[in-house]
């Protein structure tokens, strides 16, 4: 049997809930096995279903939602009403979708019909933008996110190098043996479809050129701190810091770079901080090196930044349900690569890769913040490949 992700035993088990029904929610980045796991989920559910997918049909209105959510019910109403599933792919891609899905919902919990609903969807921000605006209370949403090392290393037998290098895409986990043919995937169906469309459905992007130049140059900075006044000196037309700021949010929420924020108990201080640039996915740094893996892995300086962006990048998709924060601090010559809060607890973690690193960052943190803990990851402390299997909400 093919590797299943747990998230199918949360949806089997929110499905059976006889209590209340609510619309389950699955959302996350791109070529993530979002369509993949339903339709695994589908095979075992004991349950008459209907799928369908947005993706498939040219401009999908609100009327379209209609007539499949009717084919839904007569599938219900053919089996005597028992418990049925619809799921609906790809559903940011539908005008007007929310409204839609909260009619349907509300005729069908009026009637006391068992349609049990399930969105799949890929933008983050409209999705989040449907969700609180017309259906309040009648959902649960769970992020689907990036691939854990614990992950590909179950489903296609990765190493921890190669986890660090070709990162957690499933769907490209098969071209690693052609590397030349894996950085054409990941640049063609990830990257170029994410940056070139997916985003540019959110929001309006006066300057598509220059966002996918910025998402570039924060993929060859991941792991460093750049304010946007230097990141500006790099880029042509680059417009200013708060256009910046904004093309990192939409990068950001598409799940392919973020920008970490200076740990400080000063909130205006941390939103005023230089960014420190973290790819969700190692994935997106080694797609766009020209460099092959052999090449990098053997120069100790240059595979550091990789090791680092991996620890990061695991604890950033840890970070996106909200349950934990993720900063970096830094203050004079002092810095901690990454430092994670629950509530009032704080935990530094800093990255060593087997080259030399100064360690008096920790030293500072430690006196002036008296932290919940810190952490070594790499030679001398946790090993890499223990610290990608944990969750670091168990750190607390």
């Amino acid at each position: 049997m093919a590797y299943q992700r747990p998230q199918i035993s949360l949806l089997k088990k929110r499905l059976e809930t006889e209590s209340r029904r609510f619309i389950q929610v699955l959302y996350g980045p791109r070529q993530i096995g979002k369509t993949t796991l339903i339709h695994q989920f589908l095979d075992q559910t004991p349950y008459p279903n209907h799928y369908i997918s947005a993706d498939a049909v040219p401009a999908a209105s609100g009327a379209w939602i209609s007539q499949q959510w009717e084919t839904a019910r007569q599938k219900c109403l053919r089996n005597d009403q028992a418990r049925t599933v619809f799921v609906i792919d790809e559903v940011q891609k539908i005008e007007n979708w929310s409204e839609q899905v909260k009619k349907e919902w509300d005729k069908d919990s009026k009637n006391k019909l068992p349609l049990h609903v399930v969105l799949l969807g890929s933008s983050r921000l409209l999705l989040q933008q449907g969700l609180t605006e017309s259906l309040a209370g009648r959902f649960e949403s769970s992020h689907l996110g990036h691939w854990t090392f614990d992950e590909m290393h179950n489903a296609f037998g990765f190493s921890t190098e190669q986890f660090v290098w070709f990162g957690g895409y499933p769907g490209a986990a098969a071209l690693i043996d052609d590397e030349q043919r894996w950085k054409q995937y990941v640049n063609d169906s990830l990257i170029e479809t994410t940056v070139s469309k997916d985003i540019l459905m959110m929001t309006r992007v006066d300057k598509p050129a220059l966002m996918k130049r910025l998402f570039e140059l924060g993929c060859d900075y991941s792991g460093q701190i750049l304010s946007f006044n230097k990141i500006l000196g790099q880029l042509q037309d680059a417009g200013n810091t708060t256009t910046l700021s904004h093309y990192l949010k939409l990068l950001d929420t598409a799940g392919l770079l973020a920008g970490i924020e200076k740990f400080s108990p000063n909130t205006i201080r941390k939103r005023a901080s230089s960014p420190k640039f973290q790819v969700h996915n190692t994935a997106l740094m080694s797609a766009l090196q020209s460099r092959p893996f052999n090449e990098i892995k053997n120069h100790p300086e240059l595979w550091g930044r990789w090791v680092e962006s991996a620890a990061g990048a695991h604890l950033l998709n840890h970070s996106i349900n909200g349950q934990i924060d993720l900063y970096y601090w830094r203050h004079s010559n002092h810095e901690v690569d990454f430092v994670i809060q629950k509530g009032d607890k704080a935990i530094g973690l800093e990255v060593k890769s087997g080259t030399q690193k100064n360690s008096t960052g920790m030293q500072a943190f430690d006196r002036q913040f008296q932290p919940h803990k810190m952490l070594l990851i790499g030679s001398e402390g946790i090993a890499l490949d223990e610290f990608l299997k944990i969750d670091p909400h168990d750190l607390f």
